[in-house]
């Protein structure tokens, strides 16, 4: 069931978006409320699981990881327990930033990070190899012409 929230919440919301370790002081200002109901709202919305956490946004380029792609995954099986296990395996995976499970000829969609082709090559061999996968295609990145790490609050679900 989705909560429905109010405009002080979503103005609470794309504050905390904006910037996550803002002090409540400062989010209190920003969103027109005074600290103590601004902190509430915020425990609230955790609790909800409306806010799932909070977490640094790192350069990976800045860390040496220079290469970005996907990989579409293709299973032999979607049975439940094998669609399980192969998302199991994916968790171990840290070259995997993130995982799709997708419907339609694609089972899997991950996108990966390498510090070099070479280390992208070997990681494909070890995802073909892994059981259950009938074939993989990648596609490597040239540029990210957007990166939204955020959830629109105009015209949502409010």
């Amino acid at each position: 069931m989705v909560r429905r929230i109010d405009a002080i919440d979503a103005n609470i919301l794309r504050e905390l978006q904006g910037d996550g370790r803002i002090t409540n002081v400062e989010l209190s200002k920003r969103v027109g409320i005074s600290a103590p109901p601004c902190l509430r709202r915020v425990r609230a919305l955790e609790e909800d699981g409306i806010i799932r956490g909070y977490r640094a946004l790192l350069d990976e380029k800045a860390l040496g990881y220079d290469l970005m792609a996907f990989a579409m995954v293709h299973l032999v099986s979607q049975a439940e327990a094998d669609l399980a296990a192969f998302a199991d395996r994916v968790e171990r995976w840290p070259l995997v930033r993130s995982c799709w499970m997708l419907s339609g000829e694609t089972d899997f969609l991950l996108l990966c990070v390498a510090p070099d082709l070479r280390t992208f090559q070997n990681f494909v061999l070890e995802l073909t190899g892994a059981p259950n996968v009938r074939n993989v295609k990648t596609t490597i990145t040239l540029r990210q012409t957007k990166d939204a790490a955020i959830v629109p609050m105009e015209g949502g679900a409010t």
